[in-house]
């Protein structure tokens, strides 16, 4: 390697390619993500794949991220790849993802196969990956939070309440994902009907036509406490996590979800399905954990009572230990 001064030249092409087709999901919201994280540590990058650049930066798995990934390689350049996604967290998706996971699999193999190096958000991805047998050396590095925009404040709170007119007192349930059966949809809607007395809201959107019938009728049928605002902007996410008195994630599957950083960023309580991915969270120590409908409807009503302990203070230090600088020091690192 040359001088520092001359490592510190090298710039990346973060490739958009069709990025715009996962745009409002958390692989658009990673990307933002590094862009930002690049920004605050001074790494030079491009979006445009006609630029100069040593470094190419992918993660999408669609067939111009492969040709791209190819082409850096002819071309002499280094290849980042980004695995945000694994054939676990495909499979309970959108209509057919089952049949097709298989499949998946092996295509996403061979996507990250050409890279030089591959970066997935967790040790559990990591792990995941591992046994898929790839080639390239495989990094653990969080997608990261931008815990200064997601900071708890009185301001964001009461805007929210007055935008959904929600009394001070009203007790407030949130989750953040797509209309699919891998985030819990089903689950959080029947949880709303057995707590009429609490108010529900779903924020994101799927095309209906994508998700399984079942989701698509409870969701134009849901109980008279459940809200389905659809997709939103990053403030008014982060202005419903301050409002809120509990974020509810009731995932079977992630690489990583952002959604419940950008939660804990915030301040609010947290309480997750006990899956794989978050066993180094105990539960009781950073947020709450169920794995039952039963033991769901059981806590809910403790946390938001103010029954059980509050974490947020465990929570904002593990989002602080995930900051974007943080991140951008340890791409910047990877990159040289």
């Amino acid at each position: 390697m040359g001088s520092s001064e001359e490592s510190n030249r090298k710039k990346v092409l973060i490739y958009s390619g069709m990025l715009k087709l996962v745009n409002k999901s958390g692989v658009g919201q990673a990307v933002r993500h590094q862009k930002q994280a690049l920004e605050q540590v001074g790494v030079p990058f491009t979006m445009d794949k006609n630029d100069h650049y040593d470094v190419v930066h992918l993660n999408t798995i669609f067939p111009d991220s492969l040709f791209m990934s190819k082409r850096a390689k002819r071309k002499g350049k280094k290849v980042i790849y980004h695995a945000h996604s694994t054939m676990e967290d495909f499979r309970n998706s959108f209509i057919g993802s089952n049949l097709f996971a298989p499949l998946f699999k092996r295509w996403i193999t061979h996507c990250y196969n050409s890279g030089d190096i591959i970066i997935t958000p967790t040790d559990y991805a990591k792990d995941l990956l591992k046994s898929y047998g790839l080639k390239p050396p495989i990094i653990s590095l969080s997608n990261g939070i931008d815990s200064n925009f997601f900071k708890k404040t009185i301001e964001a709170r009461e805007r929210f309440r007055k935008k959904y007119q929600l009394s001070k007192d009203q007790k407030v349930v949130i989750s953040v994902g797509h209309y699919i059966k891998r985030k819990g949809i089903l689950d959080f809607i029947e949880l709303a009907k057995r707590l009429p007395e609490y108010e529900f809201f779903w924020f994101g959107y799927t095309n209906l036509n994508m998700i399984q019938p079942k989701i698509r009728k409870a969701i134009k049928h849901p109980p008279a406490n459940l809200h389905f605002p659809g997709y939103v902007s990053r403030s008014e996410i982060r202005d419903a996590y301050c409002g809120s008195d509990l974020f509810l994630f009731l995932t079977y599957e992630e690489t990583e979800g952002i959604v419940l950083l950008e939660a804990l960023a915030a301040q609010i309580p947290v309480l997750i399905r006990d899956i794989p991915i978050y066993s180094n969270f105990k539960d009781g120590e950073v947020l709450y954990k169920a794995d039952s409908i039963e033991q769901f409807h059981e806590k809910i009503i403790k946390i938001v009572e103010g029954k059980l302990p509050d974490l947020t203070e465990n929570g904002h230090r593990i989002a602080k230990e995930r900051d974007l600088k943080v991140i951008g020091k340890r791409l910047k690192e990877i990159y040289q």
